[in-house]
């Protein structure tokens, strides 16, 4: 159950649905791509007695509204706008998928707000990050598109000791033109220039089977983000946060609660 809501009016007016839920120092959670707040309804509980949670529903997809353009620095923007909505002045960040794109921005616009930032099976984006090949493009495009989402997301195992509805499979009411939009928000996602520039303590986290965003796309972040670290969860796909809970969730909390960070 989501504690508190409210609608956050974005620069350029669009309407945006917050959902906070937990207590102690905030925590923005950034969905992947064409998802809304319930993304991260399998594994929020997880961080809710420790941090404040914060979510928002994209532009196009949950109860926000729909919206003439999108793009990760735009969905960055928004961030940081619930975050002025809220009087929330510095906070941790974690985001995957598109998400992680997301993310990035939001601590390259305000630096000195992120205290720390997680990214997890996400890219740098532009000509750098190595991108899902072809075939899982056409598999994506192709009629039994939720089926190969299932299993790019979760290992058959897991899927058979965890049956669905998933709920990281994409808000299914969105309209084809937000859907279009989303995709075109991640596809032209670079931020290899800049990611320099974050100096938050920042972990990367990515499954080693990811076939959404190669694993070796978190080693390129590592690589161009000063201090980062890296953690990757053997035998995990594009939906490790989930899938790898127990594990991937205690590392994120044992991250964000270092000694000296309120």
């Amino acid at each position: 159950m989501i504690q508190y809501s409210q609608i956050t009016v974005a620069a350029d007016h669009t309407r945006l649905a917050v959902q906070l839920r937990g207590h102690g120092p905030a925590l923005l959670l950034l969905p992947g791509q064409a998802n809304d707040h319930r993304w991260w309804d399998r594994t929020r509980n997880d961080f809710a007695a420790d941090f404040t949670t914060v979510t928002f529903d994209y532009r196009g997809t949950g109860d926000s509204d729909e919206s003439n353009s999108y793009s990760t620095p735009l969905f960055a923007e928004d961030a940081l706008a619930v975050m002025d909505s809220l009087a929330i002045e510095n906070f941790h960040v974690y985001g995957t998928s598109m998400g992680g794109r997301t993310a990035q921005w939001v601590t390259i616009f305000a630096p000195g707000r992120v205290k720390r930032l997680v990214l997890g099976c996400t890219t740098p984006g532009g000509a750098h990050a190595v991108e899902r090949n072809d075939e899982v493009r056409r598999v994506l495009a192709g009629p039994d598109r939720d089926a190969a989402l299932e299993e790019m997301m979760y290992t058959s195992a897991w899927r058979a000791a965890h049956p669905g509805p998933y709920k990281t499979l994409g808000d299914a009411g969105m309209s084809p033109r937000a859907r279009h939009g989303h995709l075109a928000a991640s596809d032209n996602h670079d931020a290899w220039d800049r990611l320099p520039e974050i100096t938050a303590p920042s972990l990367i986290l990515h499954g080693a089977d990811d076939q959404f965003a190669p694993v070796v796309n978190a080693h390129l972040l590592a690589d161009r983000i000063p201090d980062a670290r890296i953690h990757v969860f053997d035998g995990a796909r594009h939906g490790y946060f989930d899938e790898c809970r127990d594990e991937a969730s205690p590392l994120v909390t044992e991250f964000l609660r270092h000694r000296g960070e309120s």
